[in-house]
């Protein structure tokens, strides 16, 4: 028997793969050592998932990369922004 599930199930697990994949990403720019900052602070990776989320006010963060002159990434920023 095949059990076939909801869309809202398989739109719930495919953002927690787009999630996952996320956080594995800013997982690998740390490794390099690429700092991370969330609203103007260094993020620490526990908090990486907050990023992924929208709140109930309707904001959200949004990432601003910053390259040395050599055109190398040396910093993400991310600042909450809100949609209105």
């Amino acid at each position: 028997m095949v059990v076939r599930k909801s869309k809202k199930e398989e739109a719930e697990r495919r953002r927690r793969e787009q999630q996952r994949i996320f956080v594995e990403g800013l997982q690998r720019y740390k490794s390099k050592g690429i700092q991370i900052l969330i609203d103007g602070r260094e993020c620490r990776p526990e908090e990486y998932r907050k990023l992924c989320e929208f709140r109930e006010d309707g904001s959200f963060y949004m990432a601003d990369y910053v390259g040395a002159e050599t055109g190398v990434l040396t910093e993400i920023h991310f600042d909450r922004v809100y949609n209105r």
